[in-house]
């Protein structure tokens, strides 16, 4: 399915498919039939070629050594690794451009720079039992005592806690009215994991429940400047909901071009099962929602590269959020029904993106999450606004 892109993108597409193909889809059973954790050997090579090609860097500014690649080219790159499951694209970490702007010189030395360099991992504590995807009701309190500040709250999904060095700690400051962003190093005094429960997908990133209690850290481990509050946060959610579009819609090739091969292959009274119109009908919908999907996902990070207005990016990462997620779960569906009996087996890559897709609906934001920011958006903007 071709749609124009950028020589750069284009050229990023060509390294992120080989690095798919040849380091992690070969993997995938292993991975799902070893509650996806590979060997070390294996995990460790597949991390060092990321860092090789520059996938750790490829949203870091040039001043700080890295890539500062167009959103264009960095959805090409999720594109293609989002084809392969189990989540094995996540063994490198990701310093994305918005915590060199959030972040103090001493904070990008310590954990962002390192990240790049891949010897830090992260993981994002804001998730609260509660108000879940509503951020703006969380209940977790950082409040100043001295040079330092106290954390108290419970976060759920802590996703890849289990590998990370540190956490982004989001809170309320009751004595400012205001929210930030704290650095918590992994193993303070006060943290505790209290849950670490099993889910549909067989990830060796886990999403355990963590209890912190009177953590203590130094007031240079909050992130931005008073009444910065939820901006940075915002900034990550937009990336995140943009990457999930991507990684959506290489999911969905991977299943319509899997599907399409065995509907090929597969005899049914002396003819292709592809021939039947019943399995015609689901490819050609599959397809048709791809192709939609793919020039949303492309125009919205366009759109970033452009500088269009922030307001306007916000709400279009919501909509590529809402609707290529769904659309990769409808296709994976599908792909199911095709397959048959064969569909539902742990080694068909069907059942597994069946399973591991039905996440992209509800982390970073459900999509009735999304669909209230775009309603808020176009009562607030109008149609022209969006």
């Amino acid at each position: 399915m071709h749609i124009d892109i950028s020589k750069d993108a284009l050229a990023w597409q060509k390294i992120a498919r080989a690095y798919a193909d040849n380091y992690l889809l070969p993997h995938e059973v292993e991975a799902e039939l070893n509650d996806g954790v590979l060997p070390a050997e294996i995990t460790r090579r597949n991390k060092e070629r990321a860092i090789e090609l520059g996938f750790t860097a490829i949203d870091v500014p040039r001043s700080h050594g890295g890539l500062e690649l167009p959103m264009e080219s960095q959805v090409a790159i999720w594109e293609q690794l989002g084809r392969v499951t189990n989540a094995l694209s996540w063994c490198f970490p990701e310093a994305q451009s918005w915590m060199f702007d959030a972040c103090s010189g001493e904070q990008l030395e310590k954990y962002i720079l390192p990240m790049m360099r891949g010897e830090h991992k992260e993981c994002y504590a804001i998730t609260e039992a509660g108000p879940g995807s509503d951020i703006s009701g969380l209940e977790a309190t950082a409040t100043r005592d001295g040079d330092d500040y106290v954390l108290n709250g419970e976060k759920w999904y802590v996703t890849s806690a289990n590998l990370a060095s540190f956490f982004w700690f989001q809170a309320r400051l009751p004595d400012e009215d205001d929210e930030a962003l704290f650095l918590v190093d992994q193993g303070t005094d006060g943290i505790e994991m209290i849950a670490n429960p099993k889910f549909s997908h067989t990830y060796a990133s886990h999403h355990p429940t963590y209890l912190f209690t009177n953590v203590r850290v130094p007031a240079s481990q909050r992130v931005g400047k008073p009444g910065d509050g939820m901006s940075f946060t915002h900034s990550w959610f937009r990336h995140e909901r943009l990457m999930i579009g991507a990684r959506s819609c290489g999911a969905a090739a991977r299943l319509i071009e899997e599907a399409m091969a065995f509907a090929n292959e597969r005899m049914i009274d002396g003819a292709p099962l592809s021939e039947k119109q019943a399995i015609q009908f689901m490819l050609a919908d599959s397809v048709t929602e791809l192709y939609a999907s793919r020039l949303m996902t492309y125009e919205a990070a366009r759109a970033a590269d452009r500088g269009d207005d922030l307001k306007a990016q916000h709400s279009r990462c919501s909509m590529v959020k809402l609707y290529v997620s769904e659309m990769a779960n409808r296709v994976a569906d599908r792909a199911v029904q095709v397959f048959g009996g064969r569909g539902y087996m742990r080694e068909n890559v069907a059942e597994r993106f069946f399973r591991e897709l039905r996440v992209d609906r509800i982390w970073e934001g459900t999509s009735e999450i999304q669909r209230l920011i775009i309603a808020r958006s176009l009562l607030k903007r109008g149609l022209d606004g969006m």
